[in-house]
């Protein structure tokens, strides 16, 4: 289905962005944009990979106009660009807004006047049931997709996002922290041992892209089965890889966290659509007549559970490791530790 396409990756230079990008490069796709802020990291993107299909483009979700430019010709778009650090989301909540709200509304916006073949949405497990800025302001984002996907002919411009635990190794997220504190002698620094997250790959997220991009219908929220693990457990594999004894530090939780995370909620599962290693959550197509809703109810509300890291598959710390000798990231660090 990429054979002769032009795919635009908006936060093409972050760690999921670039992930997508060399996924899709070797294939006979005909062109990559690559749009983003970060000028540098598009120049060092250029000299590494020196490759006639990508082309970049500088620009931000949130200008309109900027959009538009890198989107005429493109037939897919990968929305990835977005503020995604829970810290940073908190203290300037409305610059979260501006990106993932408005931005995501305005790479729709561009897509549908461009008339682009389809748009896949990027969103976080944060977002269901969200308690901190950015997975409040990423709930908005797909509540904003869900709603353009439905105001458009999806012959036309299919809409539908995807939903992913935490990728591993990601920029900004716990392993690279752990190996740092591990490389500088200092206490791994754990919030809550029990607390669990879903663990992911790059490479395994990728292919939730194309399962959506091949399977989904419009509105629809892709969600991939993923084991997890607690934090506890994670740090002491990774100490365990490294043959490290570095002390494992509680110090709490921290502003904005979850004891765990959720990628279907219990009202999502009532409706979700079991596809084997993934679920597809189909768009709420009820109309405003609120009437009915005094009048009919659904009694399996009151039945289904949510699918959440403490209760999917867990993984023990050598299964941890296994998973975590899968990253060529991890790979690097070991071959250059001495110990």
């Amino acid at each position: 289905m990429f054979k002769g396409k032009t795919l635009l990756i908006t936060g093409g230079t972050g760690s999921f962005g670039n992930a997508v990008m060399k996924r899709f490069l070797d294939t006979d796709i005909k062109e990559i944009r690559i749009f983003s802020r970060d000028e540098k990291k598009q120049d060092d993107m250029r000299k590494i990979y020196k490759n006639d299909k990508l082309k970049f483009y500088i620009g931000d979700v949130r200008d309109l106009a900027s959009v538009k430019n890198a989107m005429y010709g493109v037939d897919y778009i990968f929305h990835a660009a977005a503020l995604k650090q829970v810290p940073s989301c908190e203290f300037f909540p409305m610059e979260a807004v501006k990106t993932n709200v408005i931005g995501t509304e305005n790479v729709l916006t561009a897509a549908i006047e461009c008339e682009v073949e389809k748009v896949i949405c990027l969103s976080t497990d944060k977002a269901a049931y969200p308690i901190n800025a950015m997975g409040i302001s990423k709930a908005m984002m797909e509540k904003v997709f869900v709603a353009k996907a439905q105001t458009v002919n999806p012959d036309r411009t299919l809409i539908c996002g995807t939903r992913y635990g935490n990728v591993m190794a990601s920029r900004g997220s716990v392993i690279p922290l752990f190996i740092e504190q591990i490389k500088n002698g200092q206490p791994l620094t754990v919030t809550d041992p029990d607390m669990t997250r879903f663990l992911m790959s790059l490479e395994e997220a990728v292919e939730l892209v194309v399962f959506a991009f091949q399977n989904a219908e419009a509105g629809d929220i892709m969600v991939q089965k993923s084991p997890a693990s607690t934090i506890g457990d994670l740090a002491q594999a990774v100490k365990e890889l490294f043959n490290a004894d570095n002390e494992i530090k509680v110090i709490g939780t921290r502003h904005g966290e979850k004891l765990y995370e959720t990628l279907l909620t219990r009202e999502e599962n009532i409706v979700a659509e079991d596809l084997g290693g993934f679920y597809r959550v189909p768009a709420d197509k009820r109309d405003l007549n609120y009437d009915k809703y005094f009048v009919e109810g659904d009694k399996k509300l009151s039945l289904e559970d949510e699918y959440n890291s403490h209760n999917t598959h867990r993984l023990d710390i050598e299964q941890i490791k296994d998973k975590l000798l899968m990253l060529d990231y991890v790979q690097e660090e070991l071959k250059g530790w001495n110990r």
